[in-house]
């Protein structure tokens, strides 16, 4: 048996699956009904413990072709009933097999619907996942005195610059814990990606002379990089930049407006993002618990584009005079719906509009001379 402790004290029993090792860390839910190994292979989530509120995970097994990375940085995992006996034709595991291999403690048996109440009136805090014959007193002092991780992008983040070739588009990916996904929308598209770690200079970038930047997703308070803030402002204006997620919170931080914390986030794949712009209605994945400031843009060059429906919060963002737009969601749309994908055809056109402004440029020039 295991049992999971919150900081304020809240207890809840069950049966242990996946890794025995204990693990502390943050507490969030996420509401997809499909899609747990997509989630939990998410780099996004590192430092954190994801509970699932729908009751039932691991009915499809685990695959090869569904992995969000190699290795997931999740620090746990909650359900309400696992599944022993998968059934599908492309399952090769079970989520505890998978949890296991990848020395991930899960915990089963707890009333997620109860749990993730409380974290929607509390807002996410730290907790343990730990044996059950612990005394909740020991733990809570060790919760009180360990603090929660500041350097998950530094985590998941690659150590090195690799190459994806392809023969169009020649795509600079910084890496803040990139999904795979991203990659497989850019290689759809027949791009040419050097994905390279998040401390990469702007000066280091550009001298990969890329047709466009793209910044990733990735976990953690986008303050807690302020490296990455640096060579972001010096590329705007410098060569076309699409962010997702964390590299929208991060593009924001780079032109002068503000982030803060959420209270409990925004965490599935059913979430409403109306585009002002257009008027149109687009069903996002979402995976974060910091948010741009929408009165902050004011001072900025940065106009809103998107809002969330379900709360107004800044879903997307683009710069007034410079090839540059962001959004807060997933539209790699793993898990999730596939509403946005086209968010990455409008980046190769505005990184072709760009080539073609260049050009002209340069054939005005020559007459001039």
């Amino acid at each position: 048996m295991k049992q999971l402790v919150l900081e304020d004290g809240t207890v809840f029993v069950g049966e242990g699956f996946g890794s025995d090792c204990q693990t502390i860390g943050e507490v969030v839910f996420n509401t997809g009904m499909t899609g747990y190994q997509e989630v939990i292979s998410d780099p996004s989530y590192c430092g954190q413990m994801i509970t699932f509120t729908y009751p039932l995970v691991g009915n499809y097994g685990v695959n090869r072709d569904d992995f969000e990375t190699v290795n997931p940085a999740a620090l746990g995992v909650i359900v309400k009933e696992h599944c022993t006996f998968p059934s599908n034709f492309r399952n090769e595991e079970t989520i505890d097999e998978f949890l296991q291999a990848k020395n991930i403690p899960g915990i089963s048996g707890v009333d997620t619907r109860k749990l993730t109440k409380i974290i929607r009136k509390h807002g996410t805090m730290k907790a343990m996942i730990t044996s059950a014959d612990r005394s909740i007193s020991d733990v809570l002092r060790e919760l009180e005195s360990t603090p929660l991780a500041r350097d998950q992008v530094q985590q998941v983040s690659t150590v090195k610059p690799y190459v994806v070739p392809g023969r169009g588009e020649r795509i600079v990916l910084m890496d803040f814990g990139m999904k795979h996904g991203i990659l497989r929308e850019f290689t759809k598209r027949h791009c040419h990606v050097t994905v390279v770690p998040y401390h990469t200079t702007a000066e280091e970038i550009l001298r990969l002379k890329p047709d466009g930047v793209m910044l990733s997703n990735g976990p953690g308070d986008p303050k807690d990089v302020p490296e990455a803030i640096a060579t972001i402002r010096k590329l705007i204006g410098q060569v076309p930049v699409f962010g997702i997620c964390l590299g929208h919170q991060l593009i924001a931080l780079a032109s002068g407006a503000d982030t803060s914390k959420m209270k409990f986030g925004h965490r599935g794949i059913n979430q409403p993002v109306k585009d002002l712009e257009t008027g149109r209605t687009y069903i996002t994945s979402q995976n974060h618990g910091y948010a741009v400031n929408t009165h902050s843009l004011e001072q900025t060059d940065l106009r809103l584009t998107q809002v969330s429906l379900n709360d107004d919060s800044v879903e997307g963002v683009r710069h007034a005079q410079f090839p540059l737009f962001s959004v807060q969601y997933h539209p790699e749309s793993s898990p999730g719906p596939e509403d946005t994908s086209h968010l990455f055809d409008e980046f190769i056109t505005m990184i072709n509009t760009e080539q073609k402004k260049t050009k002209e440029d340069s054939k005005c020039l020559s007459v001039q001379i």
